[in-house]
């Protein structure tokens, strides 16, 4: 909406007629969430931030301080590794994994400590070999 209030013209009974020229058009038809009842409002001090986290859960989209997602992306590696077809695979995650982990370690950025050290990659190619063999299957 672009238009301007005409002069002379209250306030209240021109956004009155805005808002039924849009209802009339179809406007509010097809929001998001129509028809649906408000989510419930967790009972916390106002966050003026709440649209934001709102949108990127919507989207599906986190934002965690660089070392907490370092540990995530640690842990996903770790059973990346241990669900690789082959022995060359485990050593390429860790691998990588470690390079990250060592690099945050020397060079940390603001926020929390990251609390892991680089992975033991024999063992944990070791401990994909039990896996494997516990589970009926071969490796290279």
């Amino acid at each position: 909406m672009t238009e301007r209030k005409p002069p002379g013209v209250p306030f209240e009974s021109w956004v009155d007629k805005q808002i039924r020229d849009a209802q009339n058009r179809g406007d509010f038809d097809r929001l998001p969430g129509v028809g649906e009842p408000l989510p419930p409002e967790v009972e916390t001090a106002y966050d003026e931030l709440w649209w934001v986290k709102r949108k990127l859960h919507r989207e599906g989209l986190s934002v965690l301080p660089p070392a907490l997602a370092l540990r995530k992306e640690a842990d996903d590696a770790l059973a990346a590794a241990y669900a690789a077809p082959s022995e060359q695979m485990v050593r390429r995650i860790i691998t990588e994994i470690n390079v990250r982990i060592s690099d945050m370690m020397f060079k940390p950025p603001p926020g929390p400590p990251l609390g892991r050290k680089p992975y033991d990659v024999e063992d944990v190619v070791r401990q994909w070999r039990e896996r494997r063999a516990a589970a009926g299957g071969s490796g290279a």
